[in-house]
Parts: C-alpha cells; structure tokens; sequence
C-alpha cells in the first residue's frame, strides 16, 4: 500500500496541506506511529459536520409521521399512499447502505458525502414543493437515495480521521444524535406544521444539508480504500433485494395482513436473496462485499444483535407512547413529542458517558448494564401505567430506558465499526445502520402487533352495553373509538374509558413482551459479547482475509 502524506504541519494550516487534495490517502495508515491526521479542533470540526449531516438524516426518518393528515388533505390520496410516502425513504435507504457504503470506500468518502448531500438536498427542495403525491414519492424516494450516501460515511469519517484514543467518544457522539436525532427531528417537525404547514418540514433537512455541505468541503478529509480487486456486484444486488423483500414485509405486513399472497411473496424473495447473498459472499471470501464469517466472532455478532434489538425496542416504544400521549392524555402531536424529550436528551447524555465507562469496565459490561437499565426500564413503564396515572406514570420507565439505550448503543457500533479495518469502513458503517433500519422496522412491526392484539383482546369484555355499531368501530383500534364515541350519547364516556383502559392493557403486553426480548439478549451479551471494543483484532484478521489488515489492504 502506498500513501501521499506531506509531514505533519501546524495546526493553522488548512486541512488540504495535512491531506494533499483534500486527501486521498488511505485511512488505514491513520494509526501508524508518525501517521498524519488533522489536528483536535480540526477533528472537533469534523465531527461536528458529519453530525449534521447524519442529523438530517435522522430528522427525515420520523418527519413527515406528525403531517399525515396534512398530506392526505393537500394531495387527496388515500391512507396507504400516505404509509408509501413514509416509508418509501427508509426502504430506499436501508437496501442501498451495504453497496453505497462500500462505493464510497473505493471512490473517497467525501466524493461520496457530497454527491450524497447535493442528492439528498435537491430531493427534499423537491418534496416540499410536490404538487402531487407522485411527485412526492418520487421525491422521498431519490432522498432515501441521498441518505443511503451520507449515512455510512459519517460515521467511516469518523473511524478514519480520529485517533484510536478519540475515537470511541467520537462515535459516541454520532450515536446520541442517531439515537435521538430521531425525536429531535419530529419535535422540531411538529412545531414547524403547527405553526406554518407541513412544506415547512423540508426546511429543516435542507437548511442543515446546506451547513453539513460548506464544512465538508472545507474541513472533512478524503479517505478511500485501495482495492485489490473488483465492485462485488453480485454480492450488491442481492444484498438489494434480500433488504427490499424483508424490510417490505415488516412495512407492509401489519397492514395487508401477514398472510397476503404479496407480503408471502416478499418474504420469500427477501429470504430467498439473503440466502443466495450469504452463499455468495463465502464464495468470493477475499473480494466479499461483506465477509459474513465475521458475524462468528464476539464482536460483529454482539454488536449487530444489540443494534437489533435495542433500536427495535426503542421503535417499538415510540408506536405506543404516541396513541397514549395523544389518545389517553388527550395531548396535541408537539406536546407528545415533547414529552419524549428527556428520555432524548438522557439517551445522548449516555452516548458520550459509554466511552469511558467502557474504558474502566469494559465493552461487554457496559453494554449489559445498559440493557438491564433498558429492561427495568421497560418493566417499570408496564408495572407503573394506568390512565389516571398520566405522564408522570411512564416517566421513570421512560429515563430509564434512555439512559440504558445510550450505554449499550456506543459500544455496540464501536464493536461493529472494530470488527473491519480503516480501509473498509464504508462497509462497516452500512452494517452499522443496516442493522438499525432492520431492528426499527423489525420492533414497529411486532411491538405494533402486540399493541393490536393486546387492545382488541381486551376490549371485547368492556363493550357489553355499547352500541353495536360504535363497538364494531371501537374494536379497530383506540383512534377509531375515541370518533365512534361522539355519536354514542349518554354511552360516549363509557366507550371511551373502556377504549383508554384496553390501550393500557396492550400496552402492558407490548412492554413485558419487551422486557423478556432484552432479557434473552442481555443474557446472549454476558456469554458472547466483545471482550473489548477495539480496531480489527488477530484472529479476526485470520477470518477475514478479504478485509485485510492495516498494513495489508485488499
């Protein structure tokens, strides 16, 4: 391997003169003694434009959730095309994180961010300009597009340009905003349709796509992979499908029905291109896309399953404290939002705190404490809500599982982002938040169902003397109730109370069902978690020749 390096310079000279170019060496020197990197207010700067740029992102994700009503009343479409809107940006961005991620290895990573936030910008100026559902789908569809760009390299970025000493604060910076990015970005989303309308949603992103783009071009370095062999096309393709086929029926499942010719149809030809994908990548082991031997060690397997389920539950959660907020506390979509804050705020807090309690324990502890944290968290909020209890009934549960999301998180993804060398951490960073999408998709989708189940089940016992019609009505959910309760006279209070109790005893179900989820993988975390959260080690070396080492690329 051969690098282009000018020696070390002083710190007043700009970034282009450490790194010639805006930089083309290879990142998997970064570390070497004698090694350039920039210098600590540079790396200040440079995470905090990549956090930016990932907080635009996020902010996209959850947006538009708070505008539904808004966007079927402005393009008249239906409630389906509403949830295609939706969803159509995290189907697009979690099938192209594997393949973009690797592209931006090989081409440079902020070739790569740029054309992704040039992408991604142009798609929501777009989107907030749609004259009618088409458009805007077409729109979300290019920003998931964008996304998919940005969101593995901020995060390669930063495995490659810090320090291995700075490193793991660093990305626990970038996990507390991808962790409560999310909820940030919908209370910032509800307050703009509240006060203006929901055009005003794609303010936001693009506002922050603009600043995230004059840093990157000044201050972010250019690192990228020097391969020894070709794009594993094949590996990428498959790997599309096999995301678009399983994400597809965790969207669409709950709401065609599980048993639909096309959510079967899906998860056939979902599992049928992971098969083939995960055949594949032991067959070209060397040139693999991804080395899936990996996930037999400590580190990839521990952090990928803690991603999953954490990020799953935390989906989960927002699905039912949301109708609870809204429906039972009879609180306004900003008010909900708010209301999610602390557990934010606590989450972030406890990104930045893993690092060194990971430093004085260990990965594995610190990731076991935080699940247990996240586990009482989830059991107090199931022991402790009621209908008249109000917020202050969920709130304990509340910290508490954003405290223990924020221990597990960090480690987690530096164990992930650990398990591949510098060179490959395009790759790493698209498992990273592949892994994520799964788990958010994979919690809405079962916690949800759970919810359902839940409700419908116990609301049969509490509508004996309700109107046929309006129980009917009330049984689909406790939205549909609380509007079938206005044409119910003297029975409208009795209608809604039993509707406001039946939440609460799905929700009891949705949040012990949890409790046992993080129970079996803290159990899995104390047996096979990292040892320790670190760059790629020996052995794994060993198993993943087509990763290399540091000293010896691909």
């Amino acid at each position: 391997m051969t690098t282009n390096r000018s020696p070390r310079r002083q710190p007043a000279q700009p970034l282009s003169a450490v790194i010639p170019g805006g930089g083309s060496a290879d990142s998997a020197d970064s570390d070497a003694p004698g090694a350039d990197l920039p210098d600590a207010r540079r790396r200040r700067t440079i995470l905090i434009a990549v956090c930016i740029a990932l907080m635009a992102v996020i902010a996209s994700v959850s947006g538009l959730n708070v505008a539904q009503p808004d966007l079927a009343l402005a393009f008249g479409a239906s409630q389906s095309t509403i949830l295609w809107i939706i969803n159509i940006y995290t189907l697009s961005l979690a099938a192209l994180l594997l393949p973009l991620g690797a592209l931006g290895d090989r081409w440079g990573r902020k070739p790569m961010l740029l054309a992704g936030l040039a992408v991604f910008g142009v798609a929501n100026v777009v989107a907030g300009l749609a004259p009618s559902a088409e458009v805007m789908l077409a729109a979300r569809l290019f920003s998931g597009v964008g996304a998919a760009m940005i969101m593995p390299i901020t995060l390669a970025v930063i495995t490659s340009t810090f320090p291995a000493e700075e490193r793991g604060r660093a990305i626990g910076v970038w996990t507390g905003v991808a962790g409560g990015g999310g909820i940030l970005g919908m209370f910032l989303s509800a307050a703009l349709v509240d006060a203006a309308s929901w055009r005003w949603l794609f303010v936001l992103p693009v506002a922050l796509v603009v600043v995230a783009l004059v840093m990157a071009l000044r201050f972010v370095p250019n690192t990228r992979e020097k391969p020894g062999h070709r794009f594993d096309t094949v590996g990428a393709l498959t790997s599309v499908v096999a995301v678009v086929g399983l994400i597809f029926v965790l969207q669409e499942g709950p709401e065609r029905g599980w048993t639909a010719p096309v959510t079967l149809l899906s998860l056939a030809v979902g599992a049928l291109a992971a098969v083939a994908f995960v055949a594949w990548e032991l067959r070209r082991r060397d040139a693999a896309l991804l080395d899936v031997r990996l996930f037999g060690r400590r580190s990839p397997a521990g952090g990928s399953v803690t991603l999953l389920v954490v990020f799953g539950v935390q989906a989960g959660i927002f699905v039912v404290l949301f109708p609870f907020f809204q429906a039972v506390l009879g609180w306004s979509g900003l008010l909900s939002t708010l209301a999610l804050m602390p557990m934010a705020v606590l989450m972030m807090m406890t990104s930045g705190l893993a690092p060194r309690l990971a430093a004085r324990i260990g990965a594995r502890s610190t990731m076991a404490a935080g699940i247990a944290l996240a586990a009482a968290g989830l059991a107090l909020m199931a022991a402790l809500v009621s209908v008249d209890g109000g917020y202050l009934s969920v709130l304990p549960g509340m910290l508490a599982m954003g405290a223990g999301m924020g221990l597990s998180m960090t480690p987690a993804t530096e164990a992930i982002t650990g398990s591949l060398p510098r060179e490959r951490q395009g790759v790493a960073s698209a498992l990273n938040d592949v892994t994520r999408e799964f788990g958010t998709a994979l919690g809405v989708a079962l916690l949800g169902a759970l919810l359902s189940a839940g409700y419908r089940g116990a609301i049969d016992s509490r509508l004996q003397d309700i109107p046929r019609g309006a129980a009917d009505t009330a049984r689909e959910g406790i939205a549909n109730a609380l509007g079938a309760a206005e044409g119910t006279g003297t029975h409208a209070g009795a209608l809604i109370r039993a509707a406001q109790e039946s939440f609460v005893d799905g929700w009891q179900q949705a949040m012990w069902a949890g409790v046992a989820v993080m129970a079996a993988l803290l159990l899995y975390i104390l047996a096979r978690g990292p040892r320790r959260t670190a760059q790629l080690t020996s052995d794994e070396a060993d198993i993943a020749p087509g990763t290399g080492s540091a000293a010896n690329p691909n």
